[in-house]
């Protein structure tokens, strides 16, 4: 049934190309029928940070997945495939040891041949730096190197998403040059297909072409595959204004342009082929995180009382407005795939502003500021935010909207103190602990219970898919009595590129290897 969910994508994927012509081209002839240009692609907002490991925030990842590589990739359909190890891992009769051999020849920006002792450093970096690193690291027993080409990994018990932890861009598992590591990072020294060049805030970022890429010999898929640097430089330009990238668009400024207003979608369609939309279908979702840690949301029967107040049809519709764009529903995953589930359905979307009043007169609630932390980069999410805040005054209680660029947000809400609800969004993925990053451990929110532990635990130790769906069920059900975060439901992103552009593949961190400007 998961072949329903992933067919969206390639038709989504199918018709973008086949729009553009690049389809028609097999991917030697249509590399060699590109010029060697710069690309300039419009981002929603200037980066944090460019450390991969630091953030899990798909602006980073999106720029440094050209940069560096995992062990382990996504192909086209979410399958698991190597991209620095040769092949997919050994792994024992118990499910604790993983034996991983490692790619020869992968040549590092700075000219020297990848090894086990750079894997084993970056991985370890990896635990110590992000947040699903850091709970992956509670799974491990030993990782040391084999050899100058291989890699142990041994687990405390067996761990079933350990692969796909391992290949997720956002929050990466990037593999560095042992000799740039540290923190913070200060030297991007990675095996991709471009390499860093240079960093001007406010103006843009630019990736140069790696000439000695070590390019795998597997057709392209997904993010995996054959890469090869078909464009000389990739610069990505910060244009925090929707509207501004949208106009750029048009203009025929940016030969791409990252996550645009649903409302522009006529004016790209009626371009005259000046621009070419891009509608990507089960995109992702929006989420609001609460803060568990102290503050007012840290009261779990205040946070069902908010909860009871959300009507999310409302916020959906305003933050996307065309009915195109999103869909309101309770399940995490999609109807169709392994992991679809009703459990807790009668607690979402209520807008129950009477019942909310009546749960939080209950839980001592005494007029306390609730502030909800957002930002205009993402459209969407302010639109949300407004709604929100309107529900929430209308059970009673006192919000308060703190806007603020991007990066500020995602510095904000890694301290306690400074926020009681933040608004984000993640891609929707097939393995249930690649997003959001609540459900592992440390991720701004602090959620811990003994519920989450122990549902998550049978979960995760199990390696049959077949017995995995019915167990994310019971996950599913502790989010929605404990309110950790409140899935939204899912929405198609739009973006556009200019017709000149061919190669480029939709996806959820849109990447530049094997696209070029056509001659």
């Amino acid at each position: 049934m998961l072949q329903k969910f992933l067919i969206s994508r390639r038709t989504a994927v199918a018709l973008a190309l086949v729009a553009s012509g690049s389809a028609l081209l097999p991917m030697t002839a249509q590399s060699q029928a590109l010029s060697k240009s710069a690309l300039n692609l419009a981002m929603i907002a200037e980066p944090a940070t460019l450390d991969p490991m630091a953030t899990t925030a798909d602006l980073t990842a999106t720029i440094m997945q050209h940069v560096y590589e995992p062990l382990y990739t996504f192909d086209a359909n979410w399958k698991m495939i190597p991209m620095l190890a040769e092949s997919l891992p050994k792994v024992s009769a118990d499910g604790k040891r993983y034996s991983i051999t490692l790619r020869k020849g992968v040549m590092l920006h700075n000219g020297r041949e990848l090894n086990s002792e750079d894997v084993v450093l970056s991985l370890k970096r990896w635990m110590e730096v992000s947040p699903r690193g850091k709970a992956l690291a509670k799974e491990i027993d030993s990782l040391t190197a084999s050899g100058a080409n291989g890699v142990e990994i041994v687990l405390k018990a067996p761990y079933a998403p350990l692969l796909p932890q391992l290949a997720l861009p956002s929050g990466m598992a990037a593999i560095m040059a042992k000799e740039s590591i540290a923190t913070p990072l200060k030297d991007f020294i990675g095996t991709g297909p471009y390499k860093f060049k240079e960093r001007r805030p406010d103006q843009y970022v630019l990736l140069t072409k790696f000439d000695q890429y070590s390019a795998r010999k597997e057709a392209a898929s997904g993010y995996g595959g054959k890469k090869v640097a078909v464009a000389e430089e990739l610069r990505f330009i910060p244009v925090p204004n929707a509207n501004t990238r949208v106009e750029g668009s048009l203009a025929g400024q940016y030969h791409f342009a990252d996550l645009l207003p649903t409302e522009a979608l006529g004016r790209l369609e009626k371009s005259g082929g000046k621009t070419v939309p891009i509608l990507t279908p089960s995109f992702g979702f929006p989420y609001f995180v609460f803060n568990t840690k102290e503050g007012v949301m840290a009261s779990l029967p205040l946070r069902k009382a908010v909860q009871t107040s959300f009507g999310v049809g409302e916020m959906l519709a305003a933050g996307f407005g065309d009915t195109r764009f999103f869909t309101a529903e309770p399940n995490h995953f999609p109807k169709g795939t392994p992991f679809y589930s009703t459990a807790g359905s009668n607690l979402y979307n209520e807008r129950d502003a009477a019942k909310a009043k009546g749960q939080s007169a209950a839980a001592g609630y005494k007029g306390e500021t609730i502030r909800i932390l957002t930002s205009r980069q993402y459209d969407f999410h302010y639109n949300m935010a407004l709604i929100m805040a309107e529900q929430l005054k209308r059970a009673g209680f006192k919000a308060e909207l703190n806007v603020v660029d991007w990066a500020t947000l995602v510095q904000r809400r890694g301290d306690s103190k400074l926020w009681d609800i933040y608004i984000t969004h993640s891609g929707q993925f097939p393995e249930p602990m690649l997003s959001p990053p609540q459900l592992g451990d440390g991720a701004p929110g602090w959620w811990s219970s003994p519920a989450k532990q122990s549902t998550l635990a049978a979960l995760n130790q199990e390696t049959n898919p077949a017995k995995r769906g019915a167990l994310w069920g019971a996950v599913q059900q502790v989010v929605y009595d404990e309110v950790p975060y409140i899935n939204v439901g899912k929405f198609n992103s739009l973006s556009a590129k200019s017709p000149a552009l061919q190669g480029y593949v939709p996806s959820t961190w849109p990447f530049f290897w094997n696209a070029g400007l056509k001659n």
